[in-house]
């Protein structure tokens, strides 16, 4: 069946940076748009950041500059740079892997950003 395993999530200090993972099995990965997304407590889940088949990127508004998206297809993983956190960025974040029919969700991974 299809996984997406993220990993790479943890506390970090305001200023401070992080890599996100993400691992997928069980599908063609190069068939996918690839995206994060976040969800802090009480707030809706919101798209961060995608990279589509050709490589192309989105940002939304608060993470652009600062984040930056990339896929790896030979090993099946797509990898978010954070750089400069501030304490809003702190959320469950989630990878997405996406096509015109169907939607596949990882189980999120928490950061932090507190000093």
């Amino acid at each position: 069946q299809v996984q997406l395993v993220e990993s790479g999530g943890g506390l970090v200090q305001p200023g401070g940076s992080l890599v996100l993972s993400c691992t997928a099995s069980g599908l063609k990965f190069d068939d996918y748009v690839m995206r994060w997304y976040r969800q802090a407590p009480g707030g809706e889940r919101e798209l961060i950041s995608h990279i589509t088949i050709g490589r192309s990127t989105y940002f939304a508004d608060s993470v652009r500059g600062r984040f930056t998206i990339s896929r790896d297809n030979v090993n099946n993983m797509v990898f978010l740079q954070m750089n400069n956190l501030k304490p809003e960025d702190t959320a469950r974040y989630f990878c997405n892997a996406g096509s015109a029919i169907i939607d596949y969700w990882g189980q999120g991974i928490q950061v932090t950003v507190s000093s």
